[in-house]
């Protein structure tokens, strides 16, 4: 054999080898919690964070095989959960529907709660994650309330000019006091997933006058906290973000030609100013959003829209319970942005911050060589860190 191709053979060896991440090993998380008290609650609650996580062994320990695998297969043997689909007519005449999908079992509180859901951007509760979260929980006891961005389900006809953008809390508002009136007695905790962890945790922070009183507390998983520092990160080619902002960008652009006789009438586009060239040619969401997004929402510039649609102005303002999950190995946060969640894990009671270091963004398979458990780290974490928060306001109410 020459020397050539053993080289060759050694380079594919080393490149798979250094993007697989095999000489990594399981680890614990790490849990950033000033309270004692409320630190004690989420171990008691959620053994899980006591425990080494273990990524599925072949492919698990690579971030970018995690979330590659999240965005194309989604789920193993994924259940298919039987809920009831609400609509409401909102006031801009736009049509919002959220799937609500009852308890399957008693929750180990006896009591009426519900898991308020908001999923990542693009997705909807039909998104295989989001199934199998949700059926992981109904089977825990919880009711689970999942809501569809407008836009993002192509079955869903619009009856407005708009679809869901990365910091508009008003939806997720309107779904959450419609919820209230129909489950006046439940207690709510709110998780929210990459873009929706930034909605979920930005509405907690919003001090609406009107926001429920049962709303115990929130779980942000994989979110970036700041979108004007994460743009500045994801333009780069570093760690490959440039292509997942790609992805993102041609998602976005998919869910707008799919309604594209609503969004972009005539009208639409003389109203708002828009240019459906310049919207179709972007290749990335900073040019989409200065492109679509501002001009719709309303905002001078590219920068005042993602400032004003960041959480990060306003956690100071938040009382409850709060919890943040990230991986250390999410290809799309840059570890910059983690000073965030660290910051305030470190300077609020009944909160905690949550660092695995594999899982990818949304990832978190575990279990099995090649073939990851049905269900993830995060549905069992997440469920526990639910329950952890439901006793603490238990015991705070007593």
């Amino acid at each position: 054999m020459s020397p050539f191709i053993v080289a060759f053979i050694a380079f594919i060896l080393l490149f798979i080898f250094r993007i697989l991440n095999i000489a990594s090993q399981p680890r614990k998380p790490e849990i950033l919690c000033k309270d004692e008290k409320f630190a004690a609650l989420l171990r008691e609650a959620a053994p899980e964070l006591e425990q080494a996580y273990i990524p599925t062994r072949v492919w698990g320990f690579s971030g970018h095989i995690q979330t590659v695998m999240h965005s194309l297969i989604g789920r193993k043997k994924c259940p298919w959960p039987i809920g009831e689909r609400v609509s409401l007519l909102l006031d801009d005449g736009a049509t919002l529907t959220y799937d609500v999908y009852q308890p399957l079992a008693v929750h180990s509180s006896g009591e009426d709660v519900t898991l308020v859901l908001c999923p990542g951007i693009c997705n909807s509760s039909e998104s295989i994650y989001i199934r199998t979260f949700v059926h992981h929980a109904q089977r825990q006891g919880y009711r689970c309330v999942a809501i569809n961005h407008i836009g993002a389900m192509k079955s869903i006809k619009l009856t407005s000019h708009r679809i869901f953008s990365y910091g508009c809390t008003k939806d997720f508002h309107e779904m959450v006091i419609n919820l209230q009136e129909n489950y006046a007695h439940t207690r709510m905790v709110l998780v929210g997933f990459s873009m929706g962890a930034n909605i979920v945790t930005k509405y907690m922070g919003e001090k609406r006058p009107d926001m429920p009183k049962n709303i115990m507390g929130g779980i942000s998983v994989c979110q970036g906290y700041d979108a004007l520092g994460a743009m500045q990160h994801m333009l780069l080619w570093s760690n490959f973000r440039r292509f997942y902002l790609y992805i993102m960008t041609e998602n976005m652009k998919r869910v707008l030609m799919a309604h594209h006789q609503i969004v972009l009438t005539e009208d639409v586009k003389a109203r708002y100013q828009l240019c459906e060239r310049s919207i179709l040619s972007a290749a990335t969401l900073p040019e989409f959003d200065d492109a679509y997004t501002r001009r719709v929402a309303g905002y001078e510039s590219i920068n005042e829209l993602y400032e004003q649609s960041s959480c990060s102005l306003y956690l100071e303002n938040i009382t409850i319970p709060l919890v943040f999950i990230n991986a250390q190995d999410d290809p799309i946060i840059p570890e910059p942005l983690l000073t965030w969640p660290k910051q305030y894990a470190e300077s609020r009671d009944r909160s905690a911050y949550i660092l695995t270091t594999h899982g990818g963004h949304l990832g978190f398979y575990e279990g099995g060589l090649l073939k990851p458990n049905p269900v993830t780290w995060l549905d069992r974490t997440a469920v526990g860190i639910a329950d952890a928060i439901l006793r603490d306001t238990h015991s705070k109410s007593l």
